[in-house]
């Protein structure tokens, strides 16, 4: 059970890691600058579901995250 436990928090660890690296930034900064409008105007729709997504799986990990942590410290 321990070990299971274990993995699981590995596991969920990694995804957390990944889905909050794959999360654009809030502002555009230079590139918004740069690129102008253009890109607010074509790519938004794509990128509002793909950005609600990630939110949401950002969310449930970390959940998933604290649950885990705490049966493994109640497990030790």
């Amino acid at each position: 059970m321990q070990t299971l436990a274990f993995v699981l928090l590995i596991v969920v660890s990694i995804a957390l890691i990944v889905v909050v690296l794959l999360q654009s930034g809030r502002s555009a900064g230079l590139s918004g600058a740069i690129s102008g409008g253009a890109e607010q105007i074509i790519g938004k729709q794509k990128a509002r579901g793909i950005d609600a997504f990630l939110s949401k799986a950002t969310v449930v990990l970390g959940v998933l995250f604290f649950l885990l942590t705490i049966a493994v410290a109640y497990l030790i």
